[in-house]
Parts: C-alpha cells; sequence; structure tokens
C-alpha cells in the first residue's frame, strides 16, 4: 500500500470546515462525543472499529462511560493525511444516528 499523503495546514483546515466535529491538536485530528449512555457509546466504539479495520486505519479512543474521544494521525508518515481525513469523516458519519437520540 502507498504512503499516504501528508496534508498540509491549508488543506486540514479546508477540511475541518465540513468535519465541524473536529479539531487540530498538535499533530492528529480530535472529536469527542458524549452520548445518552454507556451503551451507546460502547456501540460507536464498535461501528468506528468496522469502519476503520475497512479502511486499514485505526484511530487511538479514549471512553469513559457515555464519553468517546478519538484521535487520528497516520502514524507512518508521522502527520495528518488524506487518510485520516476520511476516517474522520465516516466517525463522524457513523456518531450522527447516536447523537440524534439523545
Amino acid at each position: 500500500m502507498a504512503m499516504p499523503r501528508v496534508l498540509a495546514a491549508e488543506e486540514i483546515d479546508a477540511a475541518l470546515k465540513s468535519l465541524t466535529d473536529w479539531k487540530r491538536e498538535g499533530g492528529a485530528l480530535a472529536a469527542s462525543y458524549a452520548f445518552a449512555s454507556f451503551r451507546d457509546a460502547l456501540a460507536l466504539i464498535v461501528r468506528v472499529g468496522f469502519e476503520a479495520e475497512a479502511m486499514g486505519h485505526h484511530p487511538e479512543i479514549v471512553n469513559v462511560y457515555n464519553r468517546v474521544s478519538f484521535s487520528l494521525s497516520t502514524h507512518d508518515a508521522g502527520a495528518i493525511t488524506e487518510r485520516d481525513i476520511a476516517l474522520a469523516g465516516r466517525i463522524s458519519a457513523v456518531a450522527r444516528p447516536f447523537l440524534a437520540g439523545r
């Protein structure tokens, strides 16, 4: 698999305009979500796991009761890449139904 392209700061900023759940924290993209229950938080983690595995790109995940935080960076590239933007979009899409039920 080819190394994904590292994004310039301007490209990341442009992508973040449509990824409103996400922000840049150092060399990574980060998002946090709060859900109605631990069950919803855990269900999101499982769904994201399937999306991430299908992409072959895995986020750092932190779960505390009903809160889930994600951090994305392409470790092989040492920076934020197109793969991180793509996975951020998938995570946001997967989170929407869980957030709508709150």
